[in-house]
């Protein structure tokens, strides 16, 4: 989280990490296409000639509260391959919050681990236990044949801390959902820390009521949260603990 104080300018930046091909861009696609335009900034994307992102998405939303305080969100991706280890690690640092994208099919299971414990690490060399970092999963590409069961999924999130989503970016399914959560636990996070509310009178379930609107969800943030399959039972309800 960086603060100007003298332009109230507060930036949030926020990490879409997961294997090559899960559904990270397609993610960052989707919501550029549902947010409201005067809300949005450029994506910017670097492809390699097979679509596979080389470098990193950046996805700039910015929203300004009533108090004044204006909210940059800064959200990234990572690539996925395995030769692009270092700008992964580069990317990651300095990330307020992160959501996982898996690839729901069962053959991609060692592929999604792999990437799991990859983020373990990077956040590691910053000195972040992979538990202090606001996190959420999203199991993507549930269109596709050969997907783990939406039960079995259920059952594996059950015993875990994150949120979990289920997704099929293509179709723009599950994506303002786990944007919502992880906005939310990642707020959670940082008004523990900095106790924004009390310091700038800012109102943060507002903000991510209004976040919600202005990427065209009519769902209440509650509901959106209680999408997920498993994890936070607080933050599936839409309340702190």
């Amino acid at each position: 989280m960086q603060l100007d104080f003298a332009t109230k300018e507060l930036t949030i930046k926020l990490v879409y990490y997961g294997p090559a091909l899960s559904g990270k861009t397609t993610n960052l696609q989707a919501l550029h296409a549902a947010a409201a335009g005067e809300v949005k900034g450029r994506l910017m994307t670097l492809d390699t000639k097979d679509d596979r992102t080389l470098f990193f998405d950046l996805l700039p939303l910015s929203f300004e509260d009533k108090t004044g305080l204006s909210v940059r969100l800064k959200v990234f991706t990572v690539p996925g391959q395995v030769i692009h280890a270092s700008t992964r690690r580069l990317v990651v640092q300095g990330a307020d919050g992160v959501a996982f994208i898996a690839d729901s099919r069962v053959s991609e299971t060692d592929t999604n681990a792999e990437s799991f414990l990859d983020l373990r690490d990077n956040l590691r060399v910053q000195g972040i236990r992979l538990e202090e970092m606001p996190l959420v999963i999203q199991f993507n590409k549930r269109d596709l044949p050969g997907v783990r069961p939406e039960a079995e999924v259920a059952q594996m999130a059950a015993g875990g801390r994150e949120p979990v989503y289920l997704g099929v970016a293509t179709q723009g399914l599950g994506v303002v959902e786990c944007f919502i959560g992880l906005l939310f636990c990642t707020w959670q996070k940082l008004e523990q820390q900095n106790a924004l509310s009390e310091k700038f009178g800012f109102d943060g379930e507002a903000f991510i009521e209004h976040v919600a609107r202005q990427l065209g969800s009519t769902t209440p943030v509650a509901e959106l949260l209680a999408q997920a399959v498993g994890g936070n039972v607080a933050l599936r309800k839409g309340r702190s603990t």
